[in-house]
């Protein structure tokens, strides 16, 4: 079972913030930190996107409409069912954050990953998780300003605005300026990468802050806390299995329906991250509780399914509908870079 040596960064950011908030002044620092933080990250998330790639995976457009459809529609619908559990499982505070976390967009560096190792159709996830953040941005804030109303901080026309400003707005200046800086972003990537991760650990490091500050842990046991491990555990198998069959039943092939299941059942912590930052503001840290649980749980049973479909002979399936007949490959299985 993997753990992410980047989760354990982010517990100790968490554990800092807890020993060391920041108050005051520094507080105000951090916080303004922590907007250019973000500003740059969907810059560089702008930047690296191929506007070229992306029109050209339009061809396979079925695919990354199911991934889409699982990501914002099934997922949101799920979240609004758990409403159920409150409060005899969760907290109105981490329901909060239970459902923002099904707002978010996929993965896209997992996603690739595992469909790789599977044997799956990579260039369809690469895809599908570039549509899925690049749809995110716009709308991930509209889903939360409809589902989350108050809960989620006092949603309004100003805080539309900031999303537009603070990740919008750079993302389109990346994809601008993409042609004169991408050769750039290509060479440093390594570094970049460290800024990207860099700049997330700040966002949490703010948010967590705030939390203690306001002493909003005193809302959260370990019973509770448990229980929401529970019931993301379940959400996750009932994405898993959603994606797999539901793919079957849509009559996508093996190596497709990889990419469907990595893509359309994961959410992306570094996405995710950045844009509670801006819209739950000093609630931040309960409400992406939720979402780093449920970050590091996918990663693992994600991880032990690819080994074991990697490890299945390949073999035709039945259709829905046709007779038994080989299956074409689709896409390839080598991981770019």
């Amino acid at each position: 079972m993997p753990v992410d040596p980047y989760i354990l960064l982010l517990l100790g950011t968490v554990g800092l913030a807890a020993l060391v908030p920041a108050r005051g002044t520094a507080a105000h620092a951090v916080s303004g930190a922590a907007t250019a933080a973000i500003a740059l990250l969907f810059f560089l998330y702008g930047a690296r996107l191929s506007t070229h790639e992306a029109l050209a995976g339009l061809k396979h457009w079925r695919l990354h409409v199911t991934v889409l459809a699982c990501t914002f529609l099934v997922f949101p619908l799920l979240g609004l069912a758990a409403r159920g559990l409150v409060p005899v499982l969760l907290t109105p505070g981490l329901y909060t954050g239970l459902l923002f976390l099904t707002l978010v967009p996929s993965t896209i560096q997992s996603s690739i990953a595992f469909t790789s190792l599977a044997r799956g159709n990579v260039p369809a996830a690469i895809c599908a998780g570039s549509f899925s953040s690049l749809v995110g941005i716009v709308l991930t804030p509209l889903l939360a300003a409809a589902l989350l109303g108050n809960s989620g901080g006092g949603f309004s026309a100003d805080s539309l605005l900031k999303i537009v400003l603070q990740l919008l707005v750079p993302f389109l200046a990346g994809q601008v300026l993409r042609r004169w800086i991408g050769g750039f972003i290509t060479r440093h990537k390594r570094v970049l990468g460290l800024v990207d991760r860099g700049s997330i650990l700040l966002v949490v490091y703010t948010a967590f802050s705030e939390g203690m500050v306001q002493g909003i842990w005193h809302q959260v046991s370990p019973a509770r806390l448990g229980a929401l491990l529970v019931v993301e555990a379940a959400l996750l198998a009932v994405m898993l299995a959603l994606t797999w069959y539901g793919g079957r039943a849509l009559g996508f092939g093996r190596e497709d329906r990889f990419a469907i299941q990595f893509a359309g059942s994961k959410k992306s912590l570094a996405s995710g991250l950045p844009m509670a930052g801006v819209l739950f503001g000093a609630h931040a840290s309960l409400a992406v509780l939720p979402l780093m649980l449920f970050h590091q749980m996918q990663l693992m049973v994600c991880a032990v399914i690819a080994r074991r479909r990697a490890r299945d002979p390949e073999r035709p399936e039945v259709s829905p509908g046709t007779a038994a007949a080989p299956e074409t490959a689709v896409g390839t299985a080598t991981h770019p870079g």
